[in-house]
């Protein structure tokens, strides 16, 4: 019983640390997150639907779309921006 008791705390301290709060997060995250594909959140921010920012990513001279905590939460309570008129 204790040894089953330790392995399901050990499990849980380990989606702890996978949820933690970060400051930026990938648009892959962001699509893992909120149940999106990868591709969606990516147009998302190509579109302006969402507040983000480009950092590099140590892959060569592209960088990558990154979206802060504060962003990710107002898209969680409020949704997505309204669509940029061209």
């Amino acid at each position: 019983m204790l040894e089953r008791l330790d392995k399901m705390e050990a499990l849980l301290g380990e989606l702890l640390r996978q949820r933690a709060v970060k400051d930026w997060y990938s648009t892959d995250e962001v699509a893992e997150i909120l149940g999106k594909a990868k591709f969606t959140v990516r147009e998302w921010c190509r579109h302006g639907r969402v507040h983000c920012q480009k950092k590099k990513n140590g892959r060569g001279k592209h960088r990558a779309w990154v979206i802060s905590h504060e962003k990710l939460l107002r898209i969680q309570r409020e949704g997505l921006l309204p669509l940029e008129k061209t």
